[in-house]
């Protein structure tokens, strides 16, 4: 995800510098040309404006100068050795060390001219970003994320498009798919549906109706969680319809509603810039799971898929969709984890639930397929399977259970595996409970200081 030649052209080659109405200070005025010309002037503003920017001594600019360390070609050089100069730092021209510095000093307050000139930048890449950067919405006062954290991840709004109610096909006319490919397994009412991830990854959101609830799902291929909400909120007469916004915080998506273009933070289902910013929502989880496409259909002989009649031109073949990104052990996109326990990479299963939030690394069901657990007060019992990214959770109260002969047992009893509960030879049922898969990056970069992780 890299500005295209054109885009490039569009940044460096423009000779009218933006400028967005509104009164300024001389300095903020002076401010806001000496960074523009990072990027639009010629080399002598360009070289006057980081004198001037040095000159101050104080680390306010260091974000606007990051951003404009990224988009620039021939001047990082010079610009880099502006940020060493009033941050103490050396982080040379890496503009992911430097994103990274500047996530753990969260102490450095922005320069106000840094949330103009990056919306002189973003809208010079897609005007219609206009949107979601309206001026009142990025005071820092008004946003729940750190506006100068916000990157763009390479493509347009929209960029990547969301499937809404997308056309289902039966099982037994799926013949694209090969027993082994990955599918979001989704069973609501009684209506079971999969979305296979060779697909989804071209489109990152689906909003659809299953079994009578409006839903969407999340997919950010960048930190492998797929997530799945509920779109009809209290409060409001319509479902939220939602859609990739083409930006990005700490390698996570932002995606954004169609009704108010307010961005959200797709890993906690909140708003953070926008209308919708200081209402109190939260997207509501509903369980999904990944599962092999044979295992899905053989306990879900009624699903239905999702078809390649897509709508879109895209290559839907088995590992082409960030078949890169996939095997890489890195990062595309800044953001910071603790890699003493796991690698940035590492899959694990994630459930939230009031006041608390929990993790399971997706190795531990490697040697115990089956295990009980809780989250907060709330006694849990997790099934997993590693090999085919699969992992469940189900309320057990003061049950314990274990596999015996290839079976659920507790106590004893025998009890069957469902996609809404667990259920016993009597009725009686355990509910499931939501939770999703995640690279431990993500996870341990949002939570990490709120959660607890399974060492078990």
């Amino acid at each position: 995800m890299h500005l295209t030649r054109r885009q490039f052209a569009a940044i460096t080659l423009a000779t009218a510098l933006p400028h967005a109405a509104g009164a300024q200070t001389p300095e903020a005025s002076a401010l806001r040309d000496a960074l523009n010309y990072q990027l639009w002037g010629s080399e002598a503003d360009h070289r006057a404006g980081l004198t001037l920017i040095a000159e101050r001594g104080t680390p306010d600019m260091a974000a606007a100068l990051i951003r404009a360390l990224r988009f620039s070609r021939s001047r990082r050089g010079a610009i880099a050795a502006t940020l060493e100069t009033i941050t103490g730092q050396d982080h040379g021209t890496d503009w992911f060390a430097w994103m990274l510095w500047q996530e753990v000093n969260p102490q450095i307050v922005p320069h106000p001219v840094t949330v103009q000139f990056t919306r002189d930048v973003l809208l010079q890449i897609d005007p219609e970003f206009d949107v979601f950067l309206r001026p009142e919405y990025l005071d820092p006062a008004e946003t729940r994320i750190r506006f100068e954290e916000v990157t763009w991840g390479g493509v347009r709004k929209d960029g990547i498009p969301s499937l809404d109610n997308p056309a289902m096909i039966d099982a037994g006319a799926a013949d694209y798919l090969r027993d082994e490919d990955l599918v979001f397994g989704v069973s609501i009412n009684g209506d079971t549906r999969a979305y296979p991830l060779r697909i989804m990854g071209w489109h990152e959101m689906f909003n659809d109706v299953i079994g009578g609830v409006p839903v969407a799902l999340a997919y950010c291929t960048l930190c492998g969680s797929g997530i799945l909400f509920e779109t009809q909120v209290p409060g409001f007469s319509e479902p939220l319809v939602f859609g990739s916004s083409g930006f990005l915080y700490r390698s996570n998506k932002l995606m954004f509603d169609r009704d108010s273009h307010t961005l959200w933070n797709q890993f906690t289902g909140r708003p953070v810039i926008g209308p919708f910013v200081g209402r109190d929502i939260a997207l509501r989880q509903r369980p999904v799971v990944i599962t092999t496409w044979a295992k899905w259909r053989a306990a879900n002989p009624g699903t239905t898929v999702l078809s390649l009649d897509t709508g879109h031109r895209r290559d839907y073949g088995a590992g082409v969709v960030y078949a890169d990104y996939f095997a890489s052990p890195d990062l595309m996109f800044p953001a910071r984890v603790d890699q003493a326990i796991h690698a940035q990479k590492d899959y694990v299963f994630a459930v939230r639930t009031t006041g608390a939030a929990r993790a399971w690394p997706l190795g531990a069901f490697a040697e115990r397929p089956v295990i009980n657990d809780a989250i907060g007060a709330t006694p849990l019992v997790l099934l997993g399977d590693p090999e085919s990214r699969s992992a469940r959770a189900y309320e057990r109260g003061d049950r314990r259970f274990e596999t015996r002969d290839g079976a659920l047992v507790s106590g004893g009893e025998t009890w069957r595996l469902t996609e809404d509960a667990l259920v016993a030879a009597d009725g009686t049922r355990l509910p499931r409970v939501a939770g999703h898969i995640a690279y431990w990056f993500a996870w341990n970069n949002y939570l990490g200081d709120l959660a607890t992780v399974y060492e078990g």
